[in-house]
């Protein structure tokens, strides 16, 4: 059973054992794990059915921790996320080893982000780590943007939604 609420430390708590959670950000719901922990990654790709070819963005909580996981930051990648973060911008950039490959389907690169929803903002500053996380959907199904959308689709198949309401940004159909 999937529950619902907007409990930062259990969501925090859920993510540190390597569990999924749905999260909010200003686009869409997206479906999240701990970006360094393959493990816990390969549980993205299995409950939304998503080809391993598929990379995954990465959630941050702050510009300045970009410099933990981009091997290479231009001065143009600066000057943009310096204007547009926090929100719906991402940047791909050159990857430190440290981020598992199966993020970003083997590729030398991963998409980094820092969300502008203030909850997840507000999760990811309770984690030392950032968060790997899609839209919280199935492989090719629309994207969530209420919390309802993503218990329709993935009831059962995660144990938190951490509910931030509608999505600002991303499409809400009434």
């Amino acid at each position: 059973m999937t529950e619902t609420g907007a409990d930062i430390l259990k969501a925090a708590k859920l993510l540190s054992a390597g569990q999924l959670v749905a999260i909010p950000t200003e686009t869409v719901y997206g479906l999240a794990a701990n970006a360094l922990d393959a493990d816990a990654v390969v549980q993205i790709f299995a409950v939304k059915e998503r080809p391993a070819f598929d990379p995954l963005i990465v959630h941050l909580k702050s510009l300045e921790s970009m410099y933990d996981y981009a091997s290479e930051i231009p001065a143009t990648a600066i000057a943009l996320a310096s204007a547009f973060w926090p929100g719906p911008l991402t940047l791909v950039l050159p990857k430190k080893s440290i981020i598992p490959d199966l993020v970003s389907s083997g590729l030398s690169t991963v998409g980094l982000r820092v969300p502008s929803h203030p909850l997840t903002l507000a999760l990811l500053q309770q984690l030392p780590f950032p968060l790997a996380a899609p839209s919280a959907n199935p492989f090719g199904y629309i994207s969530p943007t209420t919390p309802q959308h993503v218990h329709d689709q993935l009831q059962g198949k995660i144990p938190y939604i951490l509910d931030g309401g509608p999505c600002s940004v991303g499409w809400n159909p009434r």
